[in-house]
């Protein structure tokens, strides 16, 4: 890659679209620490999660933004996030096919289930479900809203449909 890479990335895409793997894997090559939304949101707890309020979200992910370096990934694309997208240096939107997505969202499911894969919640069959319908949601609704939402920051865009376009881009496969 002739450019310099970013520092500042933000990941969106739909549920089991890749972004936390793609996030983990930019982490360890790039060296940059990464970050889930959903931990933004939720404070883990041991005795179940507990939804951060406005406030604490909000000052939450400012101490993030203003790090010298971050990788921020989710499927949010609320205005609370905006202020992330400004800061990145690229959005990164997984644009994984429908069909990929449904298949992933089942081997997590079977997965978590075995215990062969570990959740920051309780893998319920209802769990299960939602993530069917946001992810049909988002493919409807959310994905054409965050582009006008944020039609802005268009210049920022990097728009991947499969791991290959993204091997090429971050050069991932290389050590």
């Amino acid at each position: 890659m002739n450019r310099t890479l970013p520092k500042k990335i933000h990941i969106i895409g739909s549920v089991g679209s890749g972004k936390t793997t793609l996030a983990k894997e930019l982490s360890a090559k790039l060296a940059i620490p990464y970050h889930e939304l959903d931990n933004v949101v939720w404070k883990r707890c041991k005795t179940g999660d507990i939804r951060r309020t406005v406030e604490e979200r909000e000052d939450f992910l400012s101490v993030i933004i203003m790090s010298d370096s971050w990788i921020i990934e989710g499927v949010h694309t609320e205005a609370w996030v905006a202020n992330n997208i400004k800061h990145a240096e690229i959005i990164i939107f997984l644009d994984t096919s429908y069909k990929v997505r449904i298949y992933r969202i089942f081997k997590r499911f079977i997965l978590q289930k075995l215990k062969m894969e570990q959740a920051h919640y309780k893998p319920t069959f209802e769990i299960f479900l939602k993530m069917i319908k946001w992810n049909r949601y988002f493919e409807e609704v959310e994905k054409p809203n965050f582009f006008t939402q944020y039609e802005d920051y268009w210049d920022k865009f990097l728009i991947v449909s499969n791991k290959e376009e993204l091997n090429c881009l971050f050069e991932l496969d290389k050590k």
